[in-house]
């Protein structure tokens, strides 16, 4: 029998990988059946599984896509503004913003994924994925605050490593707020809060070691 039976004529992969993408971001590589997955992309199981592989494949098809589109789109705010706090900021409020857009399922694809590290039954290959994702925007933060600190913008003593951390924190923290249905404000508020942790000039801070 040929694998592409059941498959529509107009069957698109992208979009597939698109609507799978929107369920898996809601309820997590545990929490989203096969009925729903197969209901969102419009194919049969045996023909979800001919494109994509089994359900953990497809997982990390649509993990990957979004890693793809939010390292595109954090390197962009992160290098489109000249002074590290602003850039800072700015990528802050726009991860908030988009975190919490009606259009999506609600907070981070990672951040939500992170539920199932540690379950007995998820896939090591998922969660190392996951883990690695989530670690991708500290290091983005980081560097950009390494440069800052090459370039003299950080008081001296200043830790990047920590800030970084920091803000780190404070985008997984959005993500779970945007998740539980925190409005827009209530996260714009955080970012607000976040920044007073700036270092100002003349501030003595300790390195990490």
């Amino acid at each position: 029998m040929n694998a592409e039976r059941g498959r529509p004529r107009s069957f698109d992969p992208d979009l597939a990988l698109e609507q799978a993408t929107e369920v898996f971001w809601r309820h997590g590589f545990q929490g989203a059946s096969l009925a729903e997955l197969t209901e969102a992309t419009g194919l049969s199981k045996p023909s979800l599984y001919a494109a994509f592989g089994d359900k953990e494949s497809l997982y990390l098809h649509c993990l990957r896509r979004y890693a793809d589109r939010a390292i595109a789109l954090q390197t962009a705010w992160l290098e489109q503004e000249a002074d590290t706090r602003k850039a800072i900021e700015g990528f802050l409020r726009a991860s908030a913003q988009l975190q919490t857009d009606p259009k999506l399922p609600g907070g981070c694809f990672i951040v939500n994924g992170t539920a199932d590290c540690g379950a007995p039954t998820t896939p090591p290959a998922v969660e190392a994925a996951l883990r690695n994702g989530a670690c991708g925007s500290e290091q983005r933060l980081l560097q950009r605050l390494q440069q800052a600190e090459k370039a003299g913008e950080l008081p001296a003593g200043t830790s990047a490593k920590h800030l970084a951390a920091l803000f780190s924190a404070v985008l997984t923290g959005m993500a779970m707020m945007a998740k539980a249905g925190q409005p827009r404000d209530k996260l714009l508020e955080v970012v607000d809060a976040a920044m007073l942790a700036w270092p100002q000039p003349g501030s003595r801070r300790v390195k990490a070691r």
